[in-house]
């Protein structure tokens, strides 16, 4: 009996379980797939799909539609945004009391690996004439960073950031930085009347080692960051 491996499954025989090839891949366009956090599942996919999704250890949180939060009477609904996470982080609660106040919609985190939360605030604390709101309307990157840097951190972000990037997805504009100390990654952009801050981050209490440990993760946690 010949036995080998192929894609992390074992298989036995002469030639490749083509049902497992099936399978992954219609699981290629998982990003597009929601996890709602609070029923612990993914939306939509075969039971084989879901299975090989939680053996990948990411998965994909979108904001719900009919989750609440308006930031104050006469502002439009908050766009749903996504990201992905690595299996084992989870929602945790909001409070009033965290840096960013009322504005932090989401908190995301893992103990053993770092936090992150989500800012949404209106723009016209900005700008009075941007109803329909892009990031580049708002201000170039160190404009940005330099204004809402400290709305993440708490202080002054001059001499903290180390690097910062430009990127496009579906035709809107992602500004990303990395800053330290204290170490951390923050996208930011805009939609409607909205400007999105996410900032993603290693615990306070171990802070140094959990960021040089997760440093791709947390990353590619940062850049997954949409507004859908």
């Amino acid at each position: 009996m010949r036995r080998g491996r192929w894609k992390g499954y074992q298989w036995w025989g002469g030639g490749v379980h083509w049902f497992l090839l099936s399978v992954e891949l219609q699981c290629l366009g998982l990003q597009a797939m929601a996890w709602r956090p609070r029923r612990g599942c993914w939306q939509g996919g075969s039971p084989a799909c879901q299975n090989l999704m939680k053996m990948t250890g990411w998965r994909t949180y979108r904001r719900p539609d009919e989750k609440s939060g308006g930031h104050g009477v006469g502002w439009s609904p908050i766009i749903p945004y996504s990201f992905k996470v690595p299996d084992g982080w989870d929602e945790v609660p909001v409070s009033i009391a965290d840096l960013g106040g009322t504005e932090i919609d989401l908190r995301f985190a893992n103990p053993k690996e770092g936090r992150l939360f989500v800012i949404v605030a209106p723009v016209r604390r900005f700008a009075d004439d941007l109803d329909d709101a892009t990031i580049e309307k708002i201000g170039n990157p160190e404009k940005v960073i330099s204004a809402f840097g400290p709305e993440v951190i708490g202080e002054n972000v001059e001499g903290k950031v180390l690097s910062s990037a430009t990127a496009e997805h579906s035709g809107r504009t992602y500004y990303q930085f990395e800053l330290e100390p204290p170490h951390v990654f923050i996208t930011a952009t805009a939609a409607g009347n909205r400007l999105y801050l996410f900032s993603v981050t290693a615990n306070a209490v171990i802070a140094g080692l959990q960021w040089k440990r997760h440093y791709k993760d947390l990353k590619q946690i940062a850049e997954s960051f949409r507004v859908v």
